[in-house]
């Protein structure tokens, strides 16, 4: 798989360069306090663990020897300890907690910014190069987060236990540390070489679990016209077959971590026994107290712990490390994306009009031209009618116009985006208000209720306003239907006023007298209007233009 063999120091650099934007961003003092607070806490938990450890001694020294005194004495510096341990680690907790979810919101805000940058989900989307790039920035930036950060938490605290009970194992029998030193390395190399398979595992199963959910979103998004066509077999053949995919990779996943299991269950019970094995006889010997036996067992056990990291976390570690290469494979395709936009088309968004210069398109499938140096400028209030030989040479205008990059040469001049408006084929509408779809969010002066109505009854949309009200949040593109969708886009229109607006094959959608009355209410209002259609009742346009089968053009008054 190509994505899991991103270079570690690309990885690694990635990763740094993201920590440091993090730091120096607008929450990066917040996110240095928490930090600053996780250090001390950690600090202070670890040495409650060393202090634990030498009460315990002692508290198992005074039973031995039946010192009921020393007894009572030590069983409160227990509950002391017990208590501040509890403390500490509760808000380690909840600091880690709150560091990840700024951390999360961060990262999240700023993937999906460079997402809906400069068409980068729509390339992303018609190259197919990366899959699911949703579940990339929404699970995979979340576990990406807290895990990291868990991570590096374990990483710093098992080097402060080492630091703190290596003296103590030392202080015992330099031998134990030694032991626990080889075994953690030992089982940390067999760990590594049994549970290999599970990072490319891992990163297929978070594929085919979103593979399996993007077809669930495919049957509800298209229940009716999987009903009305009769395809409900095939969508429950082709979900059957996601399942089995994920079914069976897990599979193998559960057996990978079986075999894992075995060792890391026997690895982790010969611990509690190897330092009794090895203190036993100088306790036998009468060299040490009984209590020594017991904080021994406690320090060898805190510091293979802590050398056997990946032994423990090796799950999660593998789980990680796939979503490490998921979220590397999300940046390398949203940087490709930017770079190969592979057009010599130019766009100058300053102008007032919307004109052409040379515009020459060429085909993505065949490299034949669409169209050949088209130069021509819309008048102020003009209504144009666009037709074509080929129906990709509409659609093709269109998306030039609209900055999709397409292969071709020449020059755009157009209004700046709040200034031209884009009505394709196919309408749009995200999750929201009527108020928000309708009213522009940089509109100057507030737009009444009642004016709104009015404008949405002139273009026969009067049960929307009823049903959904203005401020309540509506899945538009469910509760309406495609004509609808259209006209409200176009009513929209008239409350932004651009200067200029496209339109694709609206008439299919609304009908010619509707859209005729649209257009004229649209130059009216001192909006030019490009409609790329097919040719009727012409004496309605203001100009026509031709788009011929082998690229050529013609711009003519109607007759």
């Amino acid at each position: 798989m190509e994505e899991l063999r991103t270079p570690f120091k690309v990885t690694a650099g990635r990763f740094l360069r993201s920590v440091r934007i993090f730091m120096s961003s607008e929450v990066g003092g917040a996110a240095k306090l928490l930090t600053a607070s996780l250090v001390a806490l950690f600090l202070v938990i670890n040495g409650l663990n060393v202090l634990n450890s030498f009460v315990g001694r002692n508290f198992m020294t005074a039973i031995a020897d039946r010192q009921i005194a020393e007894f009572a004495r030590q069983a409160v510096f227990y509950l002391l300890v017990f208590a501040g341990s509890t403390i500490a680690s509760v808000y380690a907790r909840f600091t880690e907690e709150r560091l990840a979810l700024t951390w999360r919101d961060f990262l999240t805000r700023r993937a999906v910014n460079l997402y809906l940058t400069d068409g980068a989900f729509y390339r992303l989307g018609v190259s197919g190069e990366l899959s699911y790039p949703d579940q990339r920035i929404s699970e995979d930036i979340r576990a990406f987060t807290v895990t990291t950060l868990s991570f590096l938490l374990m990483i710093f605290s098992s080097g402060l236990t080492i630091l703190s009970f290596s003296g103590v194992l030392l202080s015992i029998n330099p031998v134990l540390f030694a032991v626990a030193f080889i075994y953690a390395a030992c089982g940390s190399l067999l760990t590594i070489w049994l549970g290999r398979p599970l990072i490319k595992l891992n990163y297929d199963q978070l594929d085919k679990e979103a593979s399996f959910r993007t077809g669930l979103i495919q049957a509800r998004e298209n229940a009716e016209r999987i009903i009305l066509t009769g395809s409900e077999s095939r969508m429950k053949s082709f979900l059957a077959s996601r399942i089995d995919d994920l079914v069976t990779n897990f599979r193998s996943i559960t057996s990978v971590n079986r075999n894992v299991g075995f060792f890391t269950t026997g690895y982790n019970w010969l611990i509690q026994i190897i330092p009794a094995l090895i203190v036993a006889p100088a306790f036998f010997r009468g060299d040490i107290e009984f209590g020594v036996i017991t904080q021994s067992a406690a320090a060898f056990a805190m510091l293979v712990g802590a050398f056997s990291l990946i032994i423990n976390q090796f799950n999660s570690i593998s789980n990680f490390a796939a979503v490490v290469a998921r979220l590397n494979m999300l940046l390398e395709a949203i940087e490709n994306s930017q770079q190969r936009v592979g057009s010599d088309i130019r766009i100058d968004d300053t102008s007032e009009g919307l004109s052409y210069e040379r515009l020459t398109i060429l085909s993505e499938w065949d490299g034949l031209p669409l169209l050949q140096e088209l130069t021509v400028a819309i008048p102020p209030r003009a209504r144009v009618l666009v037709t074509c030989a080929r129906e990709d040479q509409g659609s093709a205008l269109f998306r030039a116009t609209a900055g999709v990059a397409c292969p071709g040469s020449g020059r755009i001049f157009r209004p700046a985006a709040e200034r031209i408006r884009f009505l394709p084929q196919q309408s749009y509408f995200p999750t929201g208000t009527l108020r928000q779809l309708i009213v522009p969010s940089d509109a100057s002066t507030e737009i009444p209720d009642e004016q709104t109505s009015l404008l949405l009854a002139e273009f026969g949309l009067e049960r929307i306003s009823k049903a959904e009200g203005f401020q309540q949040e509506v899945e538009w593109h469910t509760s309406l239907t495609q004509r609808e969708q259209c006209l409200l886009m176009l009513a929209s229109v008239c409350v932004a006023k651009p200067d200029v607006i496209l339109l694709e094959r609206a008439e299919v959608m609304v009908g010619w007298d509707t859209l005729f009355r649209i257009m004229t209410r649209f130059a009216n209002d001192g909006i030019a209007c490009v409609h790329i259609g097919s040719a009727a009742n012409i004496s309605s346009y203001d100009a026509i233009l031709d788009l011929g089968d082998s690229g050529g053009w013609q711009w003519r008054k109607p007759t």
